[in-house]
């Protein structure tokens, strides 16, 4: 793990920091694998929504880096950004339409969030001690901020417009592939074959 020295270079270190550039690696693996369709999208896009309406509501309630957080959905779930993470993925895999796209995501989120968890819980063992200690022993209700208000500003704050885009531009693509599947495969079978084929 990191220490106050400088950057945390173990491998644990490199996958949380990196997760972000391999998540779009991965995506690209699975919309290429993915076969979607319009019973697929029905059923998986509301599930990635859910996540990220998790998602959008914790962060609404976080401010990052500075505090341990109690309110909102962290009365309940020590990490909630990623497990609406999760269930976003969840959600995509299941739009995807494909096994081995489900695959590859399951094996990208247990292994990048399992890192991230495992760095973030370490900097902020260090950062605020006992608190956190606390707080994860379930001791939320003693939180100084466990009344505060969802805030719009504070999730925009931490970004959390990115995720939402990353979202639309994901259903987006999943449902132009659904849409003009047999359009792009066919045409390429037909190159691929040649006339009389």
């Amino acid at each position: 793990m990191a220490d106050d020295r400088g950057p945390d270079r173990s491998v644990v270190g490199t996958l949380a920091r990196l997760r972000v550039t391999l998540g779009f690696a991965v995506g690209v693996l699975v919309f290429w694998l993915a076969q979607p369709n319009m019973r697929t999208l029905a059923a998986g896009v509301p599930v990635a929504m859910l996540g990220e309406a998790l998602r959008v509501w914790a962060s609404g309630h976080l401010i990052k880096s500075r505090e341990v957080t109690a309110s909102g959905p962290y009365r309940w779930l020590a990490h909630p950004l990623y497990v609406g993470s999760s269930v976003m993925g969840l959600g995509l895999a299941i739009a995807a339409g494909s096994a081995l796209a489900a695959l590859l995501v399951a094996l990208y989120l247990a292994v990048t969030v399992t890192a991230a968890i495992t760095r973030e819980e370490a900097f902020l063992r260090r950062t605020f001690g006992d608190r956190y200690d606390r707080y994860r022993r379930g001791d939320r209700a003693s939180a100084l901020d466990r009344d505060r208000r969802f805030a719009f500003s504070q999730a925009l704050a931490n970004r959390e417009h990115r995720a939402i885009a990353g979202l639309a531009i994901a259903v987006l693509l999943l449902v132009l592939k659904a849409t003009y599947n047999d359009v792009f495969w066919g045409a390429a079978g037909a190159h691929a074959v040649g006339p009389g084929g």
